[in-house]
């Protein structure tokens, strides 16, 4: 199936590239595209067929078959030699002599021509060294049973619990809920379904060490203010369980149930319409108001993100079907909610010279409220080769490809010029991942600017303890002479970057 898909969007994608060479040629020539469009299009039509049959007989739309420059070249090259040629043949048998040779040359040559830029993209992409890969890929249900085993912290289902919570829920999800909290008679708790704050608001304060809510959180409008009343009903440490459907199993259920080419034709204009207007400054306004200040689709990381923002400290994750149940701890009250609408552009809390924290910009990369979810992704993963988080699911597939051609790292620029940041230099880094450092480390990272290019790139070390010991050296060798120094790490992070492909997921 996964195959049929790839050699589906290889063989629409040719056809795309074949159509606007054909269309450039006959812009280009001074009777113009109607003209030619009208006497040219049996010829385009005899060559979209045979280049395209051509092309799937020699492997050249097939997966998997283009795996270097040698195969890219070879099965382009031939592919397109012999369809323009049988083409050519046929045009002659049948004595049609009437077609613009610029046309047919150029269409066929202009459709190599980018078929070969695109796929030297491809290659090139296929072929980066991705630092620090994920062992293995896994979906979003198995990265949380893998980190939530059955049984690590389940407890034993009460049956007179389970009856309850099946009242306003599924015999599954109440078996989770259950499994994951121990009501005892002591336990002041709180049994709800609602998408209103207003039920929420009528309860005491302080009163209730539980409070489970089984309406799935993506229907609740204001959901940052929901969040903050149910803290404040809830004693210290009180407990809070909800649910959300993920994106992830919000996208799988569509695709259930829309047939597989409709689905295709669906997902884009669902992506703009409930995942980018909400974001966005000018267009947030006017989806408000038309859905009533409804939240768009929730991440798992924006929906534990917004938990965490609220107060609440994540103990446990289970899934019942495609509904991710989350239990979390009160921890604190609330903390500012950032009512910026998470854009494009955002501002991170860095650790700057002196320990002076400064706002780093960067292209958005993760789902919003992620900053707020650090700690847990660390506690539950560790880090991965490289430095990075493990399995981190807080990036945006979006977010993986900017990460890859350094777009995120682009607006950075701007801390370039306010002289908060330099050229070179050790990474800047969040609160967190400064206090995995060693204090000797901390200490001295703190007296120098950090940098756009860090030694990381230079040295390309594995772990925190070789990425620690890179940014030592650098920064011994910068104090000797920091002119040079910079140079040569600039010049050797360069190479490593152009020459042997390193990339940062």
């Amino acid at each position: 199936m996964k195959n049929r898909k790839i050699r589906f969007y290889n063989i629409l994608g040719d056809l795309v590239i074949l159509t606007v060479s054909f269309l450039l040629m006959t812009i280009i020539k001074p009777a113009g595209m109607k003209v030619y469009i009208q006497s040219h299009y049996t010829f385009f039509l005899l060559l979209t067929f045979i280049w395209v049959i051509i092309s799937i007989f020699n492997g050249k739309l097939e997966p998997g078959k283009i795996i270097n420059m040698r195969t890219l070249l070879a099965r382009v090259l031939s592919s397109n030699i012999v369809s323009i040629s049988i083409t050519a043949l046929i045009m002659y048998s049948i004595r049609e002599y009437t077609f613009s040779r610029a046309v047919v040359l150029g269409t066929a040559l202009t459709s190599t021509m980018l078929e070969l830029i695109f796929g030297t993209l491809y290659v090139t992409f296929q072929k980066a060294t991705v630092q620090n890969p994920e062992a293995t890929p896994l979906t979003e249900k198995e990265l949380v049973e893998w980190t939530h085993p059955p049984g690590m912290s389940d407890v034993s289902p009460n049956p007179n619990f389970v009856e309850q919570l099946k009242k306003g829920a599924s015999k599954e999800k109440a078996e989770a809920i259950a499994s994951m909290i121990n009501c005892t008679d002591s336990t002041n708790l709180y049994i709800i379904s609602t998408a209103e704050a207003f039920n929420i608001m009528l309860l005491p304060e302080d009163k209730y060490t539980c409070i489970i809510n089984l309406k799935a959180i993506n229907s609740i409008k204001k959901l940052d203010d929901f969040l903050d009343v149910v803290n404040s009903k809830l004693s210290t440490y009180g407990t809070f369980l909800c649910c959300v459907e993920t994106l992830e199993q919000r996208k799988r259920r569509l695709k259930r149930k829309l047939p597989f080419g409709l689905y295709y034709l669906y997902a884009p204009v669902d992506f703009t319409t409930r995942r980018v207007l909400p974001r966005l400054r000018w267009t947030r306004g006017i989806w408000n108001f038309i859905t009533n200040n409804s939240n768009p689709p929730l991440s798992r990381a924006e929906a534990l993100g917004r938990l965490c923002r609220a107060g609440f400290e994540i103990r446990s994750e289970k899934f019942a079907g495609n509904i991710l149940c989350i239990l979390s701890k009160r921890r604190s009250s609330p903390l500012h909610s950032n009512n910026s609408g998470y854009g494009m552009i955002i501002a991170l809390p860095r650790v700057g010279r002196n320990g002076d924290i400064f706002n780093a910009y960067k292209l958005r990369t993760m789902h919003p409220y992620s900053e707020f979810i650090q700690d847990y992704v660390y506690t539950l993963h560790d880090l991965q080769q490289g430095g990075k988080m493990k399995y981190d699911f807080r990036i945006t597939p979006w977010g993986r490809f900017c990460r890859r051609i350094w777009l995120d790292e682009l607006p950075m620029i701007v801390n370039l010029f306010t002289g908060e940041m330099k050229l070179v230099g050790v990474r800047p880094l969040s609160k967190h991942y400064f206090d995995l450092y060693t204090d000797d480390m901390r200490r001295r990272r703190i007296q120098y600017k950090p940098g756009l290019i860090p030694p990381f790139y230079a040295d390309m070390p594995k772990n925190l303890e070789e990425i620690q010991q890179s940014e030592a050296r650098y920064l011994d060798a910068w104090d000797k002479n920091p002119r040079k120094t910079d140079i040569k790490y600039f010049l050797r992070s360069m190479i490593n970057i152009l020459f042997t492909h390193a990339r940062s997921n």
